[in-house]
């Protein structure tokens, strides 16, 4: 369980999970609820598109071969690199994350008034101890690794060694459970999640408002 501090300002969650642990659905069910959602792959793909912030950068750093024709980042190419080199992948990083924090604060200051709390989708949180802090609560969803391979492979086509290769490149799951404050075990429906979606919403919002009357 985390021991971190209450940070000031609006109550802000971070949320994690492995490929195929349905992060991004349960993040999609707490906004549809109100809460304010910043979404760091979004923003991470807005920066790397074409005419994005990051791409003159990935150029210089990396070559002309990694943009593809229409002037974005050439993912499948990226991705196959970074997820067989780790001094790739850790080059990447340091290129891209200040770059996706910067647009990370931005939408949570657009958000800020409007919302009862935040919940930051952050696929990599585990990985970084710095990232992990600047949040009040960690919220880990989780799933056993054969089922996230199963619904990684039905989604994308990727060959199961594909899978396997990215979910190693990933904190595990023992690193991501020992920094959550709360926890979704999502190996059963979709309206299991929502219900467990629910539940979390009605405790995040006594959370805010406690906050808000100190």
């Amino acid at each position: 369980m985390s021991t971190r501090r209450t940070m000031p300002g609006a109550l802000k969650i971070g949320l994690t999970g492995g490929i195929g642990s349905g992060k991004s659905t349960l993040a999609g069910m707490l906004a549809a609820e109100g809460a304010g959602l910043v979404d760091s792959d979004a923003i991470a793909h807005e920066l790397t598109e074409a005419g994005g912030a990051a791409i003159a950068a990935i150029r210089d750093e990396f070559g002309e071969e990694y943009i593809d024709a229409s002037g974005a980042l050439d993912r499948p190419r990226m991705s196959a690199r970074v997820f067989s080199d780790e001094r790739w992948r850790r080059r990447l990083e340091q290129l891209l994350h200040p770059m996706i924090q910067r647009g990370c604060d931005l939408r949570a200051r657009e958000l800020v008034p409007t919302v009862p709390y935040l919940v930051f989708d952050v696929p990599l949180l585990a990985e970084s101890e710095p990232a992990a802090a600047r949040f009040d609560r960690i919220l880990v969803i989780d799933c056993p690794t054969e089922l996230q391979i199963a619904r990684v492979m039905q989604r994308s086509g990727r060959t199961r060694g594909e899978v396997e290769s990215i979910i190693a490149g990933q904190a595990g799951r023992p690193r991501r459970l020992s920094i959550a404050d709360d926890v979704v075990f999502n190996a059963h429906s979709r309206p299991a999640l929502q219900a467990r979606a629910l539940r979390l919403h009605a405790r995040y919002l006594q959370l805010a408002s406690t906050r808000e009357a100190v």
